[in-house]
């Protein structure tokens, strides 16, 4: 898989984590500053992102979260994510975490390596969680595969004991 690629699934993966460990302890149900709950701006991001250029971006989830892949170029993410950001959800794509969210993300880090990923680093504050360009094994065959099964198997076990996924 080409770095280009790769750093596009940097890009989702950051989504899908970034989701769950957002600001809103409400679980995106909360209500924003203008009166609408957070899914409702959610859905307005999601229409922004799919207007420019992301024809696939889903709405959130009942809980406010986006899980989705991306199928765009990183330029394109790039330009539609900073065309909607004033309609994004709190949290959302944020890497600055709490105390509670960097302890969530170190577990999901040393789950990452239980399940096969030994060179996953720890994520630094304020940096994504996942950059591929900081694991070697992603460059070797089927690295991305045993990344991908292991965040899989990580969400899925919910590292920070919260019952979403990262």
């Amino acid at each position: 898989m080409s770095r280009k690629l790769r750093a596009v699934v940097v890009l989702t993966l950051i989504g899908l984590i970034s989701a769950g460990c957002g600001a809103n302890a409400s679980g995106g149900t909360g209500t924003t500053s203008t009166g609408a709950t957070d899914r409702d701006q959610g859905v307005k991001f999601a229409q922004c992102m799919r207007e420019n250029g992301i024809p696939d971006f889903p709405d959130p989830d009942a809980s406010g979260d986006f899980d989705y892949g991306i199928s765009v170029s990183e330029k394109v993410w790039t330009t539609a994510v900073d065309a909607c950001k004033d309609l994004k959800p709190p949290g959302t794509f944020s890497t600055n975490r709490n105390a509670e969210q960097q302890a969530a993300a170190l577990k999901f880090a040393q789950c990452i390596r239980a399940n096969g990923v030994t060179d996953f680093p720890d994520p630094v504050n304020g940096e994504p969680i996942i950059n591929t360009n900081k694991i070697p094994s992603t460059d070797r065959a089927g690295g991305m595969t045993i990344l991908n099964a292991a965040i899989e198997k990580c969400r899925t076990d919910s590292p920070a004991g919260t019952g979403k996924k990262p």
